[in-house]
């Protein structure tokens, strides 16, 4: 079942006599269930494809479907509220409110949205991601990794229809990143989640099962691993 689906999605920025095309004609499909890893060298565009599938930002010209919705026909405030039910959002840096524990922090898309969490859920993905002891803890009394699982269980609370980590190893040591990479594929597989990794780095990249890379805004090679 298609999760994703980019038409001839272009993103050019500046004025009209000097323009700078980010992304040059981006085709994609993605199916549920899909773990995918978008690489390229800084500049490639795949910052710029990340915020567009986010809702972030809006392509120059083409079509973006997320769960059967077009992300196009959406105004400022509809795609904050796309954004906040069905993407989830994972960055190098955590993004976690400091004055909040760690269950406040990713209980807060919920709570936004005036919604009330499912306990059984939210037990699985705290489980799952090793953070069951930490969540009374603040944020500065965690460690990176344990910020980086807590903004993952944040990004997952609300079952998303995709899951968009953009370098969420990037600030880590290997050991940790390690342990990230094993956590992103662990939700893939035991919840199903469909996740699109951002990454510069090829061993993360390569635990993917498909591995797309963008090069001048282009998709240059598109790659089934299994």
């Amino acid at each position: 079942m298609e999760i994703l689906k980019c038409e001839g999605v272009r993103k050019v920025y500046g004025e009209k006599n000097n323009p700078v095309t980010a992304l040059n004609g981006i085709d994609l499909s993605v199916d549920k269930g899909e773990f995918v890893a978008i690489v390229g060298a800084s500049g490639s565009g795949k910052s710029t494809l990340l915020h567009i599938l986010g809702s972030v930002d809006k392509p120059t010209e083409g079509k973006v479907i997320i769960d059967g919705t077009d992300l196009s026909q959406l105004d400022q405030t509809q795609a904050a509220i796309f954004r906040r039910r069905k993407v989830g959002l994972v960055y190098q840096f955590y993004n976690l409110i400091p004055t909040l524990t760690v269950r406040k922090n990713i209980l807060m898309p919920l709570t936004l949205d005036k919604r009330k969490p499912n306990k059984e859920y939210f037990e699985e993905v705290v489980g799952a991601l090793g953070i069951s002891d930490r969540l009374e803890a603040l944020p500065n009394q965690l460690s990176g990794g344990q910020q980086q699982r807590a903004a993952i269980a944040r990004s997952l609370i609300y079952r998303p229809a995709l899951l968009l980590a953009d370098e969420p190893t990037g600030n880590l040591d290997q050991k940790n990143s390690r342990e990230i990479i094993d956590m992103l594929k662990l939700s893939n597989r035991n919840l199903n989640q469909t996740i699109l990794l951002i990454t510069h780095d090829e061993k993360a990249a390569l635990e993917a099962e498909r591995v797309i890379m963008i090069e001048d805004g282009r998709i240059v090679s598109d790659e089934r691993r299994r």
